[in-house]
């Protein structure tokens, strides 16, 4: 699943007078703290639509679906034909190949998605300077009669004159990156019913064509996949469609994935491009029924926006886009990370999630199980899968992987660099292999796992993949003592639900009788946010959560009562089953009831803080642990929802990731206190914070403009973490630009 519901829910303060009563706790991140921007900005206004009904009959023949709603979109955008791999042209340098000291022109900066900027001239000496040099609204936030579902995750690039973003509904725009000026904007309709998840955009794509001449329109130009499923390309000068990609500008991603309504599938990550191939992924809304829309992969040029193959896990040989009545294979797990790709090694390196229906496999193929919560090597001009490392065996705890891949290059034992791969999981291990082969650089052990489990026809594998070459960034196996409240009353509830529940450590396997404690949870460990990697000093930074969760399987007469229902059912209303909570899980005999594991009376978690934390690895130096504190303070939190005020750092729930800079800091925003933070890098010591007017789950930038280095955060706020939902990028810098 993507991210958790719990995350703000579980993030109150305990003043308690239980014996613990010096520690603090966590409960939702409500209302209090700053209020969602209501300045309008140039953005979508987007009213409320509902989602066609389906008509009965799943699994062949044309889409029964009637169009998502007038105007361009994948439902009436036509199909898109195919390329031969022979005919993509040599693709041009890029920027993102070397970047400009100045610029950040990738998701992660760079090709190797490292989150690392050479930029210094904000250090931990004059951090404390920082003000707000300038403020842009997107426009895109929820009107009346919208339910919130926003959470723009989006980090922005910076390419030579231009700062290029999305909205949380894939409007694209170029701003000034010395004043936040706008210089143009595209809007691209996606509309309300499209949303999935989450309105959610993380980024775009910059590509400079090596068939257009400079100069001309669409020589550089932007690409970006969208909630309603297209892939868009626009001029980087001007904003306008490219007219030869694609239909002019536009391809249908719902072609091929045959039966489908809005908001069931979705592009959220900013498609990487590698050797000239556009690869995609999308996500697929969890809990909805075993038979869901393909997870599929695919390649398309970057040039024509032509297809040109397909890795889809039940036909692995068939690389084409199915045709007529054809779709590829249903209910296959799905990957909606941030991909990373390789050009010298011609290969793109996937995150897996698992199949449909996440929390029963008895149904799964076996291709399905060899490649689900995995990292996959794709050949980025064939399709062919190279190699798979798998995380988790047959998953069925949710633990897919929201993580973008990190490349580096590591000493080998002959003395010689191993280009490497970290790997970043919801489990809280990390991997790192050898990203040629996908054979683990640092130590993985096969360990034994609890008991097959209790769900009929439906055993756990004997054992499961543990790093013991990286620190763990998990807190040890529950106990009844860690128990947590905000009263003995409170503490004694928590330990009744903890005994009434199954659990036997990490892999407790899942339970029809009573419910069954998930620790890790579903949302790290690590997550979306991914890392940040500095190669000069080899350090390493994760943030990371402390999230359990309370699950159990229900058969289908009490999913029925529940009223669980997947997307599609005629029936559906929102709310009533879907991604980060109960689910009907629709074609197996069970529904999935998920809940965080806390007090539903206070809203506080169950387990004692922290909740986050932010932790710096030593790579050069044996993998040791630099430092380590609780991320997120109390001010924005407490128990019912309402904010404390209080600056204790106790480590609250985050979501986002961080950024580390030549000048000795690391940028991060993430925790629910709504707070952005400058931290030494080689300390671990806070040495500048600032309140957001939204909440910062997403990932920051740096850059430079006009000689002076700035420091972005998009304050977009986050719908199930209960944060402030705004519409502000806040962009940060020292007085010297600010004056200008």
């Amino acid at each position: 699943m993507r991210r958790s519901h719990l995350l703000a829910t579980a993030a109150g303060l305990a003043l308690a007078c239980a014996p613990l009563a010096a520690h603090a706790q966590f409960a939702p991140a409500g209302s209090g703290g700053e209020p969602s921007s209501s300045v309008p900005g140039p953005g979508n206004a987007n009213e409320p639509t509902e989602a066609s009904p389906k008509e009965q009959g799943y699994f062949s023949g044309p889409s029964p679906y009637a169009p998502q709603a007038p105007g361009v979109n994948a439902a009436n955008l036509p199909d898109i034909e195919s390329i031969d791999p022979s005919q993509i042209p040599a693709m041009a340098p890029q920027q993102s190949a070397n970047p400009a000291r100045e610029d950040w022109v990738a998701y992660g900066r760079d090709d190797n998605q490292t989150r690392y900027s050479p930029l210094s001239e904000i250090t931990p000496e004059n951090a404390g300077k920082l003000k707000v040099a300038f403020t842009y609204h997107t426009g895109s936030y929820p009107r009346p009669g919208q339910v919130n579902k926003w959470a723009a995750e989006t980090t922005p690039i910076k390419v030579g004159d231009g700062l290029y973003m999305c909205s949380a509904m894939n409007d694209i725009m170029k701003l000034d990156p010395a004043t936040g000026k706008e210089i143009w904007r595209r809007n691209v309709d996606v509309k309300y019913h499209s949303i999935p998840y989450t309105a959610a955009c993380k980024g775009v794509t910059y590509f400079t064509s090596s068939v257009v001449p400079e100069g001309q329109p669409c020589h550089n130009r932007l690409i970006e996949g969208t909630l309603d499923m297209r892939l868009i390309a626009v001029d980087a000068e001007t904003g306008d469609f490219c007219p030869n990609f694609g239909h002019n500008g536009q391809v249908n991603l719902m072609q091929g994935l045959g039966e489908s309504v809005p908001g069931f599938v979705s592009m959220t990550a900013p498609p990487p491009i590698i050797n000239g191939v556009a690869v995609v992924n999308h996500e697929v809304l969890d809990g909805q029924r075993r038979w869901a829309p393909s997870g599929v992969i695919r390649g398309y040029d970057a040039e024509s926006g032509k297809f040109v193959w397909a890795w889809d896990v039940n036909n692995p040989t068939d690389h084409s886009q199915p045709t007529g009545n054809r779709h590829y294979s249903r209910g296959t797990p799905n990957s909606w990370a941030a991909l990373t790709g390789d050009n010298a090694l011609g290969l793109v390196y996937v995150p897996t999630g698992n199949s449909a229906a996440d929390y029963y496999s008895a149904l799964r193929s076996d291709n399905e199980n060899r490649v689900s919560s995995a990292v996959v090597a794709i050949d980025v001009k064939t399709g062919e899968e190279k190699w798979v490392f798998q995380t988790a065996h047959k998953d069925v705890w949710d633990y897919d992987i929201g993580s973008q891949a990190t490349l580096m290059d590591m000493p080998g034992p002959d003395g010689q660099q191993v280009p490497a791969l970290i790997m970043p999981t919801k489990r809280g291990q990390t991997f790192v292999l050898d990203r040629r082969t996908g054979k683990p650089i640092l130590p993985v052990e096969e360990r034994p796992a609890p008991s097959p489990g209790v769900i009929p026809g439906d055993p756990r594998t004997p054992t499961q993949p543990w790093s013991v070459g990286m620190p763990a960034l998990r807190v040890p196996d529950l106990k009844e003592t860690d128990m947590w409240g905000m009263s003995p009353i409170d503490q004694l509830y928590c330990r009744i639900k903890f005994r009434r529940a199954n659990y036997v450590g990490e892999f407790t396997p899942p339970s029809i009788d009573k419910p069954w404690i998930e620790y890790p949870g579903y949302n790290g460990g690590s997550d979306w946010g991914s890392m940040s990697y500095d190669p000069q000093s080899g350090i390493l930074i994760a943030n990371w959560n402390i999230t359990p969760m309370y699950d159990q399987l229900v058969d289908r007469k009490k999913a029925d009562k529940l009223g669980l229902m997947p997307i599609d059912d005629p029936n559906f209303k929102p709310g009533g089953g879907g991604a980060e909570g109960n689910g009907a899980m629709d074609g197996t005999p069970y529904g999935i009831v998920v809940t965080p594991f806390w007090d539903q009376y206070t809203g506080m978690m169950c387990n004692r803080p922290p909740y986050g934390m932010i932790t710096a690895i030593d790579m050069k130096h044996g993998q040791k642990v630099l430092w380590q504190h609780p991320l997120g303070t109390a001010r924005a939190n407490g128990p019912w929802g309402l904010p404390t005020g209080l600056p204790w750092e106790i480590g609250t729930p985050n979501n986002g990731g961080s950024v580390v800079t030549a000048g000795g800091l690391v940028f991060i925003a993430a925790a629910t206190d709504n707070q952005i933070r400058a931290i030494d890098e080689h300390t671990g010591k806070v040495v500048w914070s600032a309140v957001l007017p939204g909440g910062g789950q997403a990932n920051p930038m740096t850059y430079e403009a006009n000689g002076h280095q700035y420091v972005a955060i998009m304050a977009g706020g986050h719908h199930f973490m209960m944060t402030p939902v705004s519409d502000q990028l806040v962009v940060y810098a020292l007085p010297d630009a600010v004056k200008q």
